[in-house]
């Protein structure tokens, strides 16, 4: 069970919460934005991704 407490208990890593806020703003975005630069909501997870690592 010590396993199980240990990864439960470990700090969420920074580019977790950055991916999440990366995602936030994809969403956040309107359809007119979406196509003015030409992504897709399929795109947002890739996306997202990078963005966190940058």
């Amino acid at each position: 069970m010590g396993f199980f407490t240990e990864m439960f208990a470990r700090p969420r890593p920074q580019e977790q919460l950055r991916y999440r806020a990366a995602l936030a703003v994809l969403h956040s975005m309107s359809n007119a934005d979406r196509a003015d630069i030409g992504i897709k909501p399929a795109d947002f997870p890739r996306i997202a991704r990078e963005m966190s690592t940058r």
